[in-house]
């Protein structure tokens, strides 16, 4: 899977360097989410807390605002959905990868595809965007 990774210098190679480690493969760097989706070929988003901040699609409480044009709607796989509902659950890497019977490195991947996806800076952003929008349910 190759990605687009979003944030400043400092935080691109922070990102870089865990994804080398789960295998993905890097398309292109952004400084802001807004270069990102503006780039000429669609790639999933791995943004740095501090440029999804500067999304304008955040409101003041720090919501997304889902009915800016433009959202997010690239549809998650059905592997992805079942990482995403464990994922709601609370459950580490190593826990999902053994309920789902796969490697470690392979939830990071699902992870790191579902962030972008849902144009999330983490794990609990994921999961409150897929809540409300109605991906899952608690």
């Amino acid at each position: 899977m190759r990605v687009s990774l979003v944030g400043s210098p400092a935080e691109r190679a922070r990102l870089r360097a865990v994804l080398g480690m789960a295998g993905i493969d890097v398309a292109g760097e952004f400084d802001t989410l807004a270069e990102a989706q503006a780039g000429s070929e669609p790639h999933p988003i791995v943004a740095a807390d501090a440029a999804i901040q500067d999304d304008p699609r955040e409101t003041e409480e720090g919501r997304y605002d889902e009915t800016e044009e433009g959202a997010y709607d690239e549809k998650l796989t059905p592997r992805e959905m079942d990482v995403l509902e464990l994922l709601t659950e609370g459950l580490p890497n190593k826990f999902i990868a053994e309920r789902l019977g796969i490697s470690d490195q392979t939830v990071k991947f699902h992870i790191a595809s579902i962030l972008g996806k849902l144009g999330a800076a983490n794990r609990t952003v994921a999961v409150r965007r897929a809540l409300r929008r109605g991906l899952i349910g608690l």
